[in-house]
């Protein structure tokens, strides 16, 4: 039996602009997403979007100010965030 493991270089900086997300990795290659990915970034300013840290030894990437973590992975292969679904109201009761 063979394990096969997908590895990938680590993120060295990255961009977010008001149409994309560029991770820009160690081997000289990016790997970009459309923006719409990642509702906290959509939804954020640009400051918030330009306060990011690397997380994971390169693994992906950490915006503090609004809880975002994205990965080297997820931007590979694809997989946005999912908004969360708005509360439902409390059933009403009789009186």
């Amino acid at each position: 039996m063979s394990t096969v493991t997908k590895e990938y270089p680590p993120v060295r900086s990255v961009d977010v602009t008001d149409e994309l997300i560029t991770m820009h990795l160690a081997d000289g290659t990016s790997v970009s997403g459309p923006l719409w990915w990642s509702w906290r970034l959509s939804d954020a300013t640009p400051a918030q979007r330009a306060n990011w840290r690397i997380i994971g030894g390169g693994e992906g990437v950490n915006w503090p100010d609004i809880d975002e973590d994205l990965s080297v992975w997820g931007m590979f292969h694809g997989r946005p965030a999912k908004r969360p679904k708005p509360a439902s109201p409390p059933p009403a009761t009789a009186q």
